[in-house]
């Protein structure tokens, strides 16, 4: 086997920290922010249920790190939280028609770079590697369930 299971968490890893970095300097030259960016697409997807403890986790921050970045989201009129019905120390968080737009002007430039990234890649490889992810994500989420964190 040409690479070891601590070969491959590596790469990985490495490949990952690199994605990051080269994309959140490019929007960062472009007066964006991926942080921000990942933070409203999370929102967006959760269509007004989300809460800051959900969103900690998805992001694996601390709860206290989630809710400065959504009272400068909500600043700046991007989110907006509300009331909880059944519990009312808990707000849901939902995007706002300025945070949709936010998305619309940053998707296109996160698109265009990540698209850059993957094009020494043939077809077929972007096919293979995507496959092999899902399965590596799909057995991660398997040990989660069961307790094996």
């Amino acid at each position: 086997m040409k690479y070891r299971s601590d070969d491959l968490t590596r790469l990985m890893a490495g490949a990952y920290m690199r994605i990051h970095r080269r994309v959140d300097a490019a929007m960062a030259e472009q007066g964006a922010s991926l942080a921000r960016t990942k933070m409203l697409l999370l929102i967006e997807r959760q269509r007004g249920d989300a809460k800051a403890a959900d969103l900690a986790a998805w992001l694996g921050q601390a709860p206290r790190t989630v809710t400065e970045a959504l009272d400068g989201l909500e600043r700046d009129g991007l989110i907006e939280r509300t009331p909880d019905a059944v519990d009312r120390r808990v707000k849901r968080v939902a995007i706002t028609e300025e945070g949709r737009r936010a998305i619309a002007a940053t998707e296109p430039l996160r698109h265009r770079l990540t698209s850059e990234i993957f094009a020494p890649l043939e077809p077929a490889e972007c096919e293979a590697l995507g496959d092999t992810l899902e399965k590596l994500i799909a057995a991660l989420d398997a040990l989660c369930e069961k307790g094996d964190r």
